[in-house]
């Protein structure tokens, strides 16, 4: 055989292997193929049968600026409804958007999603840029009074992972594009409510619609 054949030959078998390469190498943001379903992360008893969804990216800074209203609407409601959060990573234009949504995941396989979740968004803007948010993460895994080894082996996880990727598959398949999006009863609240008072109108009208069925 000649070796312009050789030549062609390693060409190929070079290209085949940096596909293989780049293959093995994309990031864990991308959509895992799997039969996980969408996280399930609640709190408040939801006495009345009324449930409210945040679809919410820890590094979207209007997230952020939502959180205080938030916790007012879950602070008044307490049992009354079901706050259910799920992770829904902008990563095109928040690249720590998805490790901090499986930190979140982490916490939340030793009981402490909710704690943790309110320390990513009273930090937002100190891990939100940094290139190391890891660090920060394990040191809010310590104050919530996690395992770190577990918090880190967890975070590191394809199960971990595929969580986060089953709720944004969910928000993207009811073509939700924007965070935070709320979802009321079923509902998308469109416009978001900006203030506990607009929230409390559009909860309190939700709870008589049920108690009018009952």
């Amino acid at each position: 055989m000649s070796n312009r054949f050789f030549a062609i030959l390693l060409i190929i078998i070079a290209i085949i292997g940096g596909a293989v390469f780049v293959s093995k190498s994309k990031d864990s943001d991308t959509p895992v193929a799997s039969n996980t379903q969408p996280s399930s992360i609640t709190t408040g008893k939801g006495t009345t049968g009324v449930t409210l969804v945040e679809y919410g990216d820890f590094q979207c800074p209007v997230c952020g600026s939502f959180f205080p209203i938030v916790q007012q609407v879950k602070e008044k409601y307490g049992d009354q409804i079901t706050f259910q959060f799920r992770n829904f990573p902008l990563s095109e234009i928040h690249p720590n958007a998805v490790i901090a949504a499986r930190a979140s995941v982490a916490a939340d396989k030793q009981g402490k999603f909710w704690e943790f979740h309110d320390l990513l968004y009273q930090n937002q803007s100190t891990w939100s840029s940094s290139k190391s948010p890891e660090t920060f993460f394990e040191n809010y895994a310590e104050q919530v009074g996690l395992d770190v080894a577990q918090f880190k082996t967890d975070l590191a996880s394809t199960e971990t992972n595929n969580i986060v990727q089953a709720d944004r598959a969910d928000a993207q398949k009811q073509g939700f594009t924007g965070t935070p999006t709320f979802v009321l009863d079923g509902k998308k609240l469109d416009p978001n409510p900006s203030s506990l008072e607009a929230f409390s109108a559009k909860i309190d009208e939700a709870i008589k619609a049920k108690q009018e069925k009952q």
